[in-house]
């Protein structure tokens, strides 16, 4: 796996930087000319070069991560080393913006990043680009408190999670001295950078990020104009949904606590404990098990490292969930899956057994997040079956795309009786243990995209244009490629307030979902 893993990083280095001579830099953001006006350099006494009679600006680049090679499980993965693209990046910055001083420095998090900023001082660092190379570490925050024009970055497969709820949080409290890029081309983040040239000029904070958007809008292709395959949905009635939804229970395995909650969207909630599911797991049939991997070792495209031991203790998981389904009456089931495996409390990834349990008209959701089970409960219901694909979501302008990434995925994604799309049976991706499955997920369909708040009574809904599955070794193993119907910009807009994960059904659920939030009086919000 770590031949193949650097071997595709390589290629992605070459794609990202190859042909960036100054020429093609001026190209790429010629919408914002104020972004690309280069100024001929010059020497003073042979020594600081200057720009047009005075010193070149500098910019500090700071790194936020956890490390230059990743000790932990994260994206984009254990033992993923970061130094070949941050070089890349000080190298194509120091020589497409040569008017520009760059000064690159690193943080793991508010500590760090407040030693930068009082070495800084108010005079030494004209501006700063933040680029977010994990998703979760908090810099980006200090370094906007001082007011000097910041362009937030994310490293696509990254920081994605982090860049997309930071920056959603800087645009709905109006902070105004943040521009952000999010594209996988690198001549995009060079164009947004060039927009510094702005402040070196007397320009104003706010004329800096407008034009960072300019440039970023200008080099976002514009919409495509797809021929969709017909994908009709027979979807229920909103009462008899509501009333299924009402005989329907959500298991939740959070810790070792056993309790009844509250019931979300009208869904009975109730948590069991770890060792009620590991108990289940133990006792599973040993036979039935080996039957399954014989199954899934017939049916996978290809099954990637994994060990027969590890198919084995997978299949007895899927076995286990389904008997507690059983016991307590329930037909969904979400479990902190990385805390309960790395605490000693479950002893398998549940990832191959949701897999199976949403390819069932049944819902296996990720990380106990209840409201993203109940989202795929609801509209599985609604859909008589279709299965919901939960992500954490990425955006690339450069493509005019949002890739929904996650390591459980199924491939019936048209419900029980309908057709199935090929997958592989992989590592999880973050810590490359366990199994867990890429599925290769149809294209050119309608998807709709949802997430539900049962506090504000409101659904989330976007729609977009599946187009592909990215291979990329980042991050999580599916990867589906898709074109947002309706305006990319407003898509960066609800994940402070939303969370990063989402819910991805296929077909054209909005007036299912508007007619279900009709009779039980929710609010439905239109992500782009």
């Amino acid at each position: 796996m770590k031949k193949t893993s650097i071997s595709i990083q390589k290629s992605i280095l070459k794609e990202n930087v190859t042909n960036l001579t100054r020429r093609n830099f001026i190209s790429t953001c010629s919408a914002c000319a104020a972004c690309v006006a280069f100024a001929p350099l010059s020497f003073v006494n042979g020594s600081e070069p200057v720009v047009n009679g005075n010193k070149k600006m500098r910019i500090r680049i700071v790194y936020s991560l956890h490390s230059t090679i990743q000790a932990q499980p994260d994206w984009p993965n254990v033992g993923f080393d970061f130094n070949p693209f941050m070089d890349r990046i000080n190298s194509a910055l120091t020589k497409n913006l040569s008017e520009f001083e760059f000064i690159p420095a690193l943080a793991t998090g508010p500590e760090e990043a407040e030693k930068i900023v009082a070495k800084d001082g108010p005079d030494l660092i004209d501006g700063y680009i933040i680029y977010q190379m994990n998703c979760w570490n908090q810099v980006v925050q200090t370094i906007a408190k001082t007011g000097k024009p910041v362009l937030y970055a994310d490293f696509k497969y990254g920081g994605s999670g982090g860049f997309l709820a930071y920056n959603s949080f800087f645009q709905r409290n109006n902070v105004h001295n943040v521009g952000f890029v999010s594209s996988s081309r690198l001549e995009d983040l060079l164009a947004a950078a060039g927009c510094f040239k702005i402040i070196g000029k007397g320009g104003k904070v706010s004329d800096f990020v407008a034009a960072t958007a300019e440039s970023r809008i200008k080099n976002t292709p514009p919409k495509g104009n797809y021929a969709l395959k017909t994908n009709n949905i027979q979807s229920i009635s909103p009462d008899e949904c509501v009333q299924r939804l009402k005989n329907s229970k959500i298991l939740a395995v959070k810790d070792q606590k056993h309790e009844k909650a509250d019931p979300v969207l009208g869904i009975p909630l109730e948590y069991i404990p770890f060792s009620e599911v590991n108990s289940a797991w133990s006792n599973a049939d040993k036979n039935e098990a080996k039957s399954i991997v014989e199954r899934w070792k017939k049916t996978a495209l290809e099954i990637v490292e994994i060990p027969d031991e590890t198919l084995l203790t997978s299949a007895a998981m899927y076995l286990g969930m389904k008997s507690v389904l059983k016991k307590f009456g329930a037909n969904a089931i979400t479990i902190n899956c990385l805390g309960g495996f790395y605490g000693g409390h479950i002893h398998a990834y549940p990832c191959l057994g949701f897999h199976e349990l949403n390819n069932e008209g049944l819902v296996g959701g990720c990380e106990c997040d209840i409201r993203s089970a109940a989202t795929m409960l609801a509209f599985t219901t609604l859909t008589n079956g279709r299965p919901g694909f939960i992500s954490d979501p990425v955006i690339d302008t450069f493509k005019r795309q949002i890739i929904y990434a996650h390591c459980v995925a199924p491939n019936r994604m048209f419900g029980p009786q309908g057709e199935t799309n090929p997958f592989r049976i992989m590592t999880h991706s973050e810590d490359r243990k366990g199994a867990s499955v890429r599925s290769i997920l149809p294209l050119n369909y309608l998807t709709t995209t949802l997430e539900i708040n049962n506090d504000s009574k409101e659904i989330l809904i976007h729609q977009a244009v599946a187009l592909d599955n990215d291979p990329d070794d980042r991050a999580c193993r599916t990867k589906l490629c898709a074109e947002p119907i309706g305006d990319i910009e407003k898509l960066f807009t609800e994940w402070d307030k939303w969370g990063w994960h989402r819910v991805t059904f296929y077909g054209d659920l909005k007036e299912p979902v508007h007619s279900l939030a009709d009779a039980i009086g929710w609010k439905v919000i239109e992500e782009a």
